[in-house]
């Protein structure tokens, strides 16, 4: 009778712990990590397609700058 009281016990207390170990935290936690590298990706993506532009925009405003031509650029 007492083994079988001991073990119902124990197995009410598995039972117990394995409702509070909750492991969608984890799953939700490795998206995350997931999002963040397609993130980085894009937009070093982004910056190797658009190079030119970006280059030429900056080459411009650096023009604009050196020239001071108030308000022309």
């Amino acid at each position: 009778m007492v083994r079988e009281l001991a073990l119902r016990v124990l197995t009410t207390l598995r039972a117990i712990e394995s409702r509070f170990r909750d492991e969608e935290g984890q799953t939700l936690a490795e998206y995350g990590l997931i999002m963040a590298v397609i993130a980085v990706a894009v937009v070093v993506g982004a910056a190797f397609a658009f190079k030119d532009a970006i280059v030429g925009a900056f080459n411009e405003a650096t023009d604009c700058l050196n020239t001071g031509s108030g308000g022309t650029c």
